[in-house]
């Protein structure tokens, strides 16, 4: 068999992250607040997951639309450096990068988006053949996307046909109408990724137990995101539930659940036991809050495993 090119190709939204931190109190309409720090990073579900999986070690690849702008040279510039394959993001001439501004007080947070070039991204913007040179797929943000909700089962059909294995994280609703036809959708899909709060939301259950066997009559392996308590696996009829790295100096959780999926999708296209790569998740997930933003405590492997003995005592 032909060695693949890459280990996942990303397909998902790109904006930037500008944070504010140290707020002195939560905004109200009318007045204005002050923040003692700022930071302008690379941002977007799939550019963390895309940016800490290459850092792990994965071959990466990206496909996605910016605008032709400095917020898009900025994604580009980090998106590289982190060893992630750009050649497949188009430059869309006609609109802005998006952005999202994160406002972080105490443990609460408000993020607004301007989606931007991610709103013009679709299925004729994905090369035909480019699903062949990878072993897996993964997608996030779905309604942060039109362009692409209309033919997200294509999509994963056409990645199970070449012979990959596929991931999904639709991430949260902005509308909050929870529309999407899991039920066809899922079954293309091996690895499913929502927290817990989208998962009540997308099943219209109001306990995990009933939502977890509502989801399960359609998703192959189920992974429930639950922030500081942990999470659950759900495969083949079974529950496995691992209790989270708690981190008691947290900067911010800002990509905390994109870098879980980071860490569990590094194993599980090294062939790991899903007990494994969801126990790995866990600690990646931790390993984000050491630092502001998404990215910035994802270096390279021994970096990472090097936060993850001292802060959590993880040997690897």
């Amino acid at each position: 068999m032909k060695p693949k090119k890459f280990d996942v190709i990303v397909v998902g939204e790109l904006n930037v992250d500008i944070i504010l931190n140290k707020i002195e109190s939560f905004p109200e309409i009318g007045k204005e607040k002050l923040a003692e720090e700022m930071t302008v990073t690379l941002g977007s579900s799939s550019a963390i997951f895309a940016s800490n999986l290459s850092s792990l070690g994965a071959k990466v690849a990206f496909v996605g639309k910016i605008g032709d702008d400095n917020f898009g040279k900025l994604i580009l510039d980090e998106l590289s450096r982190k060893g992630v394959g750009v050649d497949l993001i188009i430059k869309d001439k006609k609109t802005s990068t998006g952005a999202t501004i994160v406002l972080n007080y105490s443990e609460d947070r408000v993020m607004i988006t301007y989606q931007g070039a991610m709103n013009n991204l679709t299925l004729n913007d994905i090369p035909p053949n480019i699903l062949e040179e990878a072993k897996h797929l993964h997608f996030s943000s779905y309604y942060l996307q039109p362009g692409m909700k209309e033919n997200i089962k294509e999509l994963f059909q056409s990645a199970k046909t070449a012979g990959l294995t596929t991931s999904f994280d639709m991430q949260w609703d902005p509308q909050e109408k929870w529309e999407f036809n899991y039920k066809e959708v899922l079954p293309c899909v091996d690895v499913f990724l929502p927290n817990e709060q989208e998962l009540l939301f997308l099943t219209k259950e109001n306990s995990l137990a009933d939502a977890v066997k509502k989801i399960t009559l359609f998703a192959n392996h189920l992974v429930v995101k639950m922030g500081s308590k942990g999470s659950l696996l759900v495969s083949k009829g079974k529950e496995f539930f691992k209790e989270s790295f708690l981190n008691t100096n947290v900067v911010d959780a800002i990509g905390a659940g994109d870098s879980f999926n980071a860490g569990f999708i590094f194993k599980y296209v090294n062939g790991e036991n899903l007990t494994e790569c969801q126990l790995f998740g866990n600690l990646m997930g931790a390993v984000n809050t050491t630092a502001a933003g998404g990215t910035a405590a994802f270096t390279n492997y021994k970096e990472i495993l090097k936060i993850a003995e001292e802060k959590f005592g993880y040997i690897n």
